[in-house]
């Protein structure tokens, strides 16, 4: 169908604001999703380390590790997955929420990659398991998964209100037209909204986690939450990559992008931990 030929009333017209305006500083709405992720993580760990006699004060060094284990891996991932003629044209807006070239201005922290916060919290954990928690990795891992799931929901939804991470071109009844998306995805036409898709896939996720550990006695089995984990939320995002556009313009072509071969190797560690987890059972605690 011709994607210019829409009548008004079947697209969605997506223009918001970039955030909430104080006069002498703008509150941007993805930083904003980014705090309600981890202050609601924060509050579900809370309630897990009450139900498994964590002392609360451990509560505080996880949080650390996490931010800087989520921010610092997703931001490399990104750069390194996506955009690596940064490291040479840009070297220091890597690490810094600041464009230096070709001028000087203060952008936030944009272009954030899922697979390099999924390694970034790995070795976050196994730091914060040694050196904090006192406990095996996976013990952690099967619980931090949780909040981590709820979390990109609304990661997702500030990719949305960002007009970032498009999907393709679509004559649904729901399609969106971002008013504000980049140059670099071509013309504005009516779109997936593939942010809303994958929060939606990820709204999912955290409810068969939280049941799992809840319901079931799956948490004993040391590994199964966190491998059940790995499959559904890279799975959600292997599918989900079928509508978006591609992120790396000369991939595009690719039979699969880059961020489904990246999500196949953390599907695969998944179905190992599952299979293997009954090793790790303990059913005195069953």
């Amino acid at each position: 169908s011709d994607l210019n030929q829409f009548m008004p009333f079947s697209v969605i017209i997506w223009d918001p604001s970039i955030g909430i305006d104080l006069g002498f500083f703008t509150i941007r709405y993805y930083s904003l999703m980014y705090l309600i992720a981890f202050s609601l993580g924060w509050y579900i760990m809370k309630y897990i380390f009450k139900k498994e006699g964590v002392k609360l004060e451990k509560l505080d060094a996880l949080f650390i590790y996490m931010i800087l284990g989520t921010l610092i891996g997703a931001r490399l991932g990104h750069v390194i997955f996506y955009q690596p003629e940064l490291f040479k044209e840009d070297f220091f807006s890597v690490f810094l929420p600041m464009q230096f070239v070709p001028t000087i201005k203060f952008t936030g922290f944009q272009g954030l990659a899922s697979h390099g916060a999924a390694i970034g919290i790995l070795i976050a954990m196994y730091l914060y398991s040694k050196k904090k928690l006192h406990k095996p990795m996976l013990w952690i891992m099967d619980r931090i998964v949780i909040p981590v799931a709820s979390g990109g929901v609304f990661i997702r939804l500030g990719n949305f209100i960002n007009s970032e991470i498009v999907g393709k071109p679509s004559d649904a009844p729901w399609a969106v037209k971002f008013v504000q998306q980049s140059a670099g995805y071509g013309p504005v036409v009516p779109r997936h909204p593939a942010q809303l898709y994958e929060a939606f896939g990820y709204v999912l996720v955290f409810v068969i986690l939280w049941y799992s550990y809840t319901r079931t006695q799956k948490r004993n089995q040391r590994g199964f939450i966190f491998g059940l984990f790995l499959i559904l939320l890279f799975l959600v995002r292997f599918i989900i990559e079928f509508f978006k556009e591609a992120q790396v313009e000369e991939r595009g072509d690719w039979l699969l992008n880059t961020g489904q071969l990246l999500s196949i190797p953390f599907i695969l560690v998944g179905i190992y931990l599952m299979f293997h987890s009954y090793k790790k059972f303990n059913p005195q605690k069953a």
